[in-house]
């Protein structure tokens, strides 16, 4: 039997070949940075600020850390989080330059907001996020009012379909982008849980995020115990910087992981915290063990 012709192309690309299986197989067999070990709190991850890994990549991060979710994700990732055993603890909308202080904006937050709730629905995805937008002269008293009425045209059809809108407090002292939004109107917590109060529904609740919250108040886990009966999701970051949440930042978070299971808290926990160096999934791992309490 005559031996095959082995030429330059087809060792190359032999070795190619090769050595790409090769470093598959060495990705698969690396361990996760950490799993989490205790699961009393539901943990969850936010994609933009671990840009640029896609979705996909963070969501397999996410399952192999044992998070449950990924969330403020495109829906039309949800069916790959399924696969994982993953889910989207709470859904996006119509992002934060715009929302219902204005009643000008009233009519394209609804709409946005009416579609992701039907998605929402139809995917199990329990919650679905809101904001005020900015106040741009508005005195609390208008602003007030306006957030209400548009809020309470939209709050029965979250009723309808058992989905939970979670209006987020941003600070607005911070001026770098995405880390603070001057103007914002709910940069107080007291006034964002009175927005919910004044609606008065079981569909209509807080996001506490925490990194906003140490910003503008402090006192986190006192305002936690304060405001527990409005609070439906949870987010994280490191103050200053909106970075890891480890000891180079003020926030203990483990006592503050631990109040939450004392007051009963059964929701999601997401990590929003902007990695500093170049392994984004061991900060995450990093921020997931110190949460894993």
């Amino acid at each position: 039997m005559k031996s095959p012709v082995v030429t330059r192309r087809s060792a190359l690309k032999t070795l190619a070949a090769t050595t790409t299986l090769g470093l598959v197989a060495h990705a698969q067999a690396q361990p996760a940075p950490y799993r989490i070990q205790h699961g009393r709190i539901r943990q969850s991850v936010v994609p933009w600020c671990f840009n640029p890994i896609t979705v996909p990549e963070l969501a397999r991060h996410a399952a192999s850390l044992g998070l449950q979710s990924v969330e403020l994700c495109d829906p039309k990732f949800w069916p790959e989080l399924k696969k994982l055993g993953l889910t989207c603890a709470i859904a996006g909308s119509h992002g934060f330059a715009k929302g219902f202080a204005h009643t000008e904006e009233h009519d394209e937050c609804l709409t946005v907001l009416r579609k992701r709730i039907e998605e929402c629905a139809a995917a199990s995805v329990e919650r679905v996020i809101t904001f005020s937008g900015f106040r741009r002269g508005l005195s609390d008293e208008v602003a007030m009012r306006n957030m209400v009425d548009g809020l309470k045209r939209i709050v029965g059809f979250a009723e309808d379909k058992k989905v939970t809108l979670c209006l987020e407090m941003l600070n607005s002292r911070v001026a770098t982008n995405m880390k603070g939004h001057p103007d914002y109107f709910c940069d107080d917590m007291e006034r964002s849980v009175e927005i919910c109060r004044r609606i008065g529904s079981e569909r209509m609740k807080v996001l506490f995020d925490i990194y906003h919250v140490q910003i503008m108040h402090g006192d986190v886990i006192a305002r936690l115990k304060q405001h527990f009966p409005y609070i439906a999701h949870v987010h994280t970051a490191g103050v200053p910087g909106r970075n890891e949440i480890d000891d180079t930042q003020e926030i203990n978070y483990a006592p503050i992981m631990r109040a939450l299971l004392d007051l009963g808290y059964k929701g999601f926990v997401g990590q929003e915290f902007i990695p500093t160096g170049s392994d984004k999934i061991a900060a995450l791992a990093q921020g997931v063990r110190i949460c894993d309490v």
